[in-house]
């Protein structure tokens, strides 16, 4: 016994570091923990702009104050990925009124550019950067239209926190700093460009600081004289003079007739839960089509991380997304069957096409019975109760290369999204919103707010919705663990572009399922790859009601944060 002793102490002290270097709860691919808090909540892809939010929530404003003190954080930080050249969607959970509110802060094509015009160039594609793909950037009327039905705080001291960080600087972040000098090589050509985003001749790299006073300068403008300032001012003149000179087509007049919408979202009930989405011109009723599909079947007995999780998946989206290629668009120039598409009804006959044992090499666009009538991510809650789901972005990475003169910022190329084909909804047309990849989402319980979430991603982003939601209710995951777990992708569905569906497509999976499933899945008929990224930027707040505290996630494969207080 005195032996075994000395023994029995060696073993349970080489086992210590063992344990040590685990989470001690948690699924084993929790990268964190949820951050918990009872009177506000931010969750963004960067510390910065968290810091923002919180700084706002703390000083007496609202969680709407707060989310556009973050975006317009996150358009100076993370330029590669969003700011007030772009769009912006947003939904509100107001604590007074006990409601939810839609914004759809998209801009349109120019008046002056037409169909003919890109027949001519012969062109059966937008290119993805120049002058062709910019649309009016609605971001800026998106913060004073949220800001003037439910904002607090003055828009000098909502502004005030990103045009000092443009005045003073602050430090690039890895990602910024990865995407930033691939952004060179791509857009050196244009002007404007160097001047503003590589003022010392290269792309800023990891830790050095980056100002961008002429954004600084915009900013004040905007944050003084109002979004007429933008739309109607010197802003508006500078644009429309560069764009001239340069080929392009926005004009003052596209700047100066530019509305956001006050939109009704739409909803599907998945297991007990109300998922909200913002109806087209976005994506977003996609994820609720996926859902309906999915909810046909019993994941409780169909193992997480299994082939057969990921093969109903991927036939759900896959179907889905051939009536995202049809009819999503400008409701303004098609109608497009909303409610019809996201019915129980039609997911039930639609769900006949998935074969339980092969993947579909080709799926049509259903038919639904239409009636006359009738896609950054950041997200804020506050103490009273307010909740902001918000998405922003300049679509492909850093926009179009057109950078206005002195103005510190790029426009978005957005209308790279239209289809060039006549007569499809969304061909492009003068004065158009173009189908839209960024969309926001919400989740109620009995009519109370629940959770707001949204996964950036372009096309991914239905799909991470989707596996966010699957992943918390039918797999029981808390918020953060839901972002942490290894996604799934799937490209070559048909796109409202005008592209059709690729042989059965691509499933793409991030590290971390197993050689088992991939090995089944290609026995079903599957082509399976990895993808070097491209599987979203997540951020959630969920609400626990019944102690009322907020539970923050954020992205594990970004620089962002969550934070409350």
């Amino acid at each position: 016994m005195k032996k075994f002793v000395p023994t029995l102490y060696v073993l349970i002290w080489l086992t210590l570091p063992a344990l040590a270097q685990d989470r001690l709860t948690g699924k084993t691919f929790a990268t964190r923990a949820v951050v918990m808090a009872q009177h506000g909540m931010a969750c963004t892809s960067h510390p910065l702009s968290t810091q923002a939010a919180i700084a706002v929530l703390r000083s007496g404003g609202n969680a709407i104050d707060a989310a556009i003190a973050a975006n317009a954080m996150e358009g100076l930080v993370e330029p590669d990925m969003n700011g007030i050249g772009g769009d912006l969607f947003a939904i509100v959970w107001d604590a007074k009124t006990k409601k939810l509110y839609g914004l759809n802060a998209s801009g349109r094509s120019p008046y002056s550019l037409t169909l003919a015009e890109f027949q001519k160039r012969g062109l059966t594609h937008i290119p993805s950067d120049g002058p062709l793909p910019v649309s009016t950037p609605g971001c800026v009327d998106g913060w004073f239209t949220l800001h003037k039905r439910f904002g607090k705080k003055p828009m000098t001291e909502i502004l005030s926190h990103a045009i000092r960080y443009a005045r003073e600087g602050f430090p690039v972040h890895d990602e910024a700093a990865f995407y930033w000098s691939s952004m060179i090589a791509r857009f050196n050509k244009y002007p404007n460009v160097m001047d503003t985003y590589a003022p010392t001749g290269a792309a800023p790299k990891r830790g050095e600081i980056f100002k961008n006073p002429a954004l600084a300068n915009t900013l004040e403008k905007i944050a003084t004289g109002g979004r007429d300032a933008f739309y109607k001012g010197d802003i508006a003149r500078t644009i429309d003079g560069f764009m001239k000179k340069n080929g392009g087509f926005l004009s003052a007049k596209d700047l100066a007739d530019h509305t956001s919408d006050w939109v009704e979202p739409v909803s599907t009930n998945y297991r007990g839960y109300d998922v909200w989405e913002l109806p087209p011109n976005s994506q977003g009723i996609a994820a609720l089509q996926m859902l309906n599909l999915l909810e046909g079947y019993d994941f409780s007995k169909i193992p997480w991380g299994s082939a057969e999780h990921i093969h109903k998946f991927v036939e759900a989206k896959k179907i889905a997304f051939e009536d995202r290629a049809k009819y999503y668009a400008d409701p303004a120039f098609a109608k497009i069957p909303v409610a019809e598409l996201i019915s129980k009804p039609y997911a039930t006959e639609r769900r006949k096409l998935i074969n339980d044992n092969r993947a579909a090499s080709r799926v049509e666009a259903g038919n639904p019975a239409l009636k006359d009538g009738d896609t950054i991510y950041l997200t804020v809650a506050d103490d009273e109760g307010n909740m902001v789901s918000l998405i922003q972005s300049n679509y492909r990475g850093f926009g179009s290369g057109m950078v206005p003169d002195g103005l510190g910022f790029m426009l978005q190329d957005r209308g790279e999204l239209y289809s060039l084909t006549d007569g499809q909804n969304n061909t492009f047309a003068p004065h158009k919103r173009p189908f839209q990849t960024i969309i926001p989402a919400f989740v109620t319980k009995d009519g109370q707010p629940f959770m707001t979430l949204g996964v950036m991603g372009g096309a991914f982003q239905p799909m991470g919705h989707v596996q966010i939601i699957m992943n918390m209710i039918d797999y029981g995951m808390n918020p953060q663990e839901a972002g942490d777990a290894p996604r799934i992708d799937h490209e070559g569905s048909s796109e409202p572009t005008g592209e059709r569906m690729i042989d059965s497509g691509q499933i793409k999976l991030e590290s971390g399922y197993s050689y088992e499933t991939i090995r089944d899945l290609m026995r079903m008929g599957h082509r399976v790859g990895y993808g070097l990224g491209g599987y979203g930027g997540y951020q959630a707040i969920m609400y626990d009601a019944k102690n009322k505290v907020y539970h923050g996630a954020t992205e594990s494969r970004k620089d962002g944060q969550a934070a409350g207080f």
